[in-house]
């Protein structure tokens, strides 16, 4: 990767997080902004604008008059506006770390659904899909379809960006959502819920379904986005593995009794995550820790990613000590997002948790910061937050 000169040692650092053996300091992603570069204190930045701006981890950056869009589609289906505006915010930035330039392609929080029948809302600052079936039942078979058309301009996006990238960073592979969430999407989250009840051997007809051509969709686009060793980056968590690297999730959960998600979401979680490499979890808020156990039974997910909510404490909050404990003790890394307080409380709760759960399991994300921090909390972990077994290990 031309954008980022330590490659090779972060891609080994990946693949010990994997194996949960890293050594030295944490894994951690700091993205900095280069000394000369601060966010912009405009009247724009109060009201975000994507056409006009870039926000990135909460920082929002003017964008050159060539590089703004004509409207949310020209924002998100342009490959060489995609690729320029992320040309822009990587001459800006500098990745630190295990941190490495990749760039987003999602069509929203998951696209899978648009695939199999679902059409497309569009706005400045996200994208929704619209349900499409008026029950279970008189909804057709769900099967890959290489020539349905939301398919098929999402997949000629991900390959006129690789072209366009040349190289200099990675395209990371788009969220597709899967299982529940992805059924969801394509009935409406309130009538599927009333379904699992009414006609739960239908609602596993489906998933099953959806099971069966999650892969199908996935590897066409690692196929294009992959590197030559069959690698590949996986969008928003910043995370790179050997081969099939994905997320894995069920965010309809909280929503789902433990023994609901163990009949509707266990069975098909476990099958997708037998057939990846690197399987992160992703346990969204407070309403999802109930089913911690049974995600962790799961033998194929290698990590857990926690997060609170948007509005909740970050991930270094003792509150949540619980659930790493669960997961490093059934062999899972964790994953840990820092951005609670200021640089300050970045640093000393991070200290805290890698003095408890050491420094072989640990992913850390943070926010963007300038130059000066990010050089001073590096150097700070190298001394005392390398080679740390934990409290919690004995």
């Amino acid at each position: 990767m031309n954008n980022q000169p330590n490659w090779k040692a972060i891609q080994t650092k990946w693949k010990n997080y994997w194996n949960h053996c890293n050594t030295g300091r944490p894994l951690m992603c700091v993205i900095a902004r280069k000394p000369e570069i601060e966010p912009t204190d405009s009247p724009a930045a109060k009201e975000f604008s994507g056409a006009a701006g870039v926000l990135c981890q909460g920082g929002f950056y003017d964008l050159p008059d060539t590089l703004t869009c004509r409207d949310p589609e020209d924002q998100y289906l342009n490959a060489e506006k995609l690729v320029a505006r992320y040309r822009f915010f990587c001459a800006q930035h500098e990745f630190l770390g295990e941190s490495f330039p990749n760039l987003n392609i999602d069509l929203g929080p998951g696209s899978l659904a648009a695939y199999l029948g679902c059409d497309l809302g569009f706005s400045e600052d996200t994208i929704w899909t619209i349900p499409c079936w008026e029950d279970l039942d008189s909804a057709p078979a769900l099967r890959f379809d290489p020539e349905q058309p939301w398919f098929r301009r999402h997949l000629q996006l991900a390959k006129d960006c690789v072209r366009l990238a040349h190289g200099d960073f990675l395209v990371a592979m788009p969220d597709l959502m899967e299982n529940l969430d992805a059924l969801a999407s394509l009935r409406g989250s309130t009538d599927l819920l009333m379904e699992t009840l009414d006609e739960p051997e239908l609602v596993a007809r489906r998933l099953q379904e959806l099971s069966d051509v999650y892969y199908e969709y996935y590897d066409r686009f690692h196929e294009v986005i992959c590197d030559t060793d069959g690698s590949n980056a996986y969008t928003v968590f910043q995370i790179w593995g050997p081969g099939k690297t994905v997320k894995l999730q069920c965010d309809i959960s909280a929503m789902l009794s433990p023994a609901a998600f163990r009949e509707f979401a266990v069975p098909y979680l476990r099958a997708q995550a037998e057939q990846a490499d690197c399987v992160l979890y992703h346990l969204d808020g407070k309403d999802a820790i109930r089913h911690l156990d049974a995600v962790l039974e799961i033998d194929g997910i290698d990590a857990l990613q926690w997060t609170s909510g948007d509005t909740g404490p970050d991930g270094t909050d003792p509150q949540w000590d619980e659930i790493y404990e669960k997961a490093l003790r059934a062999g899972k890394s964790i994953w840990v997002k820092v951005y609670s307080g200021e640089w300050n409380d970045w640093v000393r709760n991070t200290d805290r948790l890698v003095q408890k759960f050491g420094s072989h399991s640990l992913f850390l994300h943070y926010p963007e910061m300038s130059h000066d921090q990010a050089a001073a909390l590096l150097e700070y972990a190298q001394a005392h937050w390398s080679d740390i077994k934990g409290t919690f290990f004995g």
